[in-house]
């Protein structure tokens, strides 16, 4: 069950994606507002990770991923079925608050399944979430080919997740939260959250986003734009991105059972690090989607090992842990979107995939205090106050 919430998470955010043109021409919508919306919904989902986070301590991780699918339910249908702006725009804002709730409620229950299993999770987890985006998009084109607004099909995403809602009341993973006495122990309240090490975990997860936001907003852009290739070919890059993303997770749980994840984790940022040094200095076409796919490799294992990571970091209260880390994630997906586009435009923008690299190069150190193995925590790091 967890694995199909984070599949209709990937099919739900697809079909968000792939309908705002339709959005655009329904409501009138200038580049400038469709831009806007979008740093409102990662803004939105900040303060949706704070609410799973508060749900979990009080009812379990099941409790806060259940209530996300329903919000995320209830914005869907408005968008789909939205006569003017000011609907559509609330239920934007609702979605944006469901987005970083099951965000973060699928990553503290994938963490519970694994625990539970005793093995790796989430990278086949992630992979769920990868294919369902992929089929997302295949169902919104699929649709278009056929005359069928893909508003539409956010509607229809809208019963899927209630019934993923519905369904994972029973189905999730039990996660009961502690009881009352529990609150003043020092297991729950006198033992500070790390703070220092959720720093360190969280940007792992910030810059494998900003690489993931600025691949996927300006790919087809730069193949289009920069390098003046056809319509039929544009895409390309992403899709080749997109295809080594799900490979990497497919094989990461594995590799972090035979390697470590410390091993792992350099690896992947070293490998993404050539991959934009490929695109930036790249000869042609095929050199650029080359470079797009081997980046797809970092964005693949970088995320489901720091999330892995984060429920190592204390055991005891590894929601609070994770629904922090997952902050990391919407700063990342701002950055990757908007800084490629400030440091160059047409052939320029090359130019921007030197700020995901850089950022590659820098977490590096923070990589490198990953637990070798599996059953490990992380390295101590200094503390700071409790988050």
């Amino acid at each position: 069950m967890v694995c199909a919430a984070y599949a209709a998470q990937g099919v739900g955010y697809a079909a968000v994606v792939t309908a705002l043109p339709a959005a655009k021409d329904r409501m009138d919508f200038s580049d400038t507002v469709l831009s806007v919306i979008l740093l409102g919904v990662c803004v939105a989902a900040v303060f949706g990770s704070v609410l799973a986070d508060a749900v979990a301590v009080r009812r379990g991780s099941r409790s806060a991923l259940c209530l996300g699918f329903l919000l995320q339910s209830a914005a869907l249908a408005g968008m789909s079925l939205a006569p003017d702006r000011v609907v559509y725009l609330g239920a934007v804002a609702v979605y944006g608050l469901g987005l970083g709730t099951v965000d973060a409620g699928n990553n503290m229950q994938g963490v519970a399944l694994q625990n539970r299993t005793g093995v790796p999770m989430m990278g086949r987890l992630y992979s769920a979430f990868t294919v369902g985006g992929i089929i997302g998009a295949l169902l919104s084109s699929a649709l278009a080919t056929r005359g069928v607004s893909a508003l539409t099909l956010v509607g229809g995403v809208a019963l899927l997740q209630l019934a993923v809602a519905l369904t994972g009341r029973f189905r999730l993973v039990p996660q009961p939260p502690p009881r009352p006495a529990d609150t003043t122990s020092p297991g729950r309240r006198r033992i500070p959250l790390p703070r220092a090490a959720i720093w360190a975990v969280g940007s792992l997860v910030l810059v494998a986003y900003v690489l993931d936001a600025a691949v996927s907003t300006w790919s087809t852009v730069y193949l289009s734009d920069g390098l003046r290739t056809s319509a039929a070919v544009a895409p390309v890059g992403y899709a080749a991105y997109l295809a080594m993303v799900l490979l990497a997770r497919l094989v990461t749980d594995p590799a972090t059972l035979r390697w470590g994840r410390r091993r792992v984790g350099v690896g992947a940022l070293v490998v993404g690090t050539i991959g934009c040094a490929l695109v930036v200095a790249g000869p042609g076409v095929a050199a650029t989607v080359a470079g797009f796919a081997v980046a797809g490799i970092a964005t693949g294992v970088l995320v489901p090992i720091a999330f892995e990571a984060a429920g190592l970091l204390l055991p005891a209260r590894s929601d609070e842990v994770i629904a922090r880390v997952n902050i990391f994630n919407y700063a990342g997906a701002v950055a990757g979107a908007v800084v490629p586009g400030l440091l160059g435009t047409g052939a320029g923008l090359r130019l921007g995939f030197v700020a995901p690299a850089l950022a590659l190069l820098l977490v590096l150190s923070l990589a490198r205090r990953l637990p070798t193995h599996t059953s490990a925590s992380l390295k101590p790091l200094p503390e700071g106050e409790p988050a």
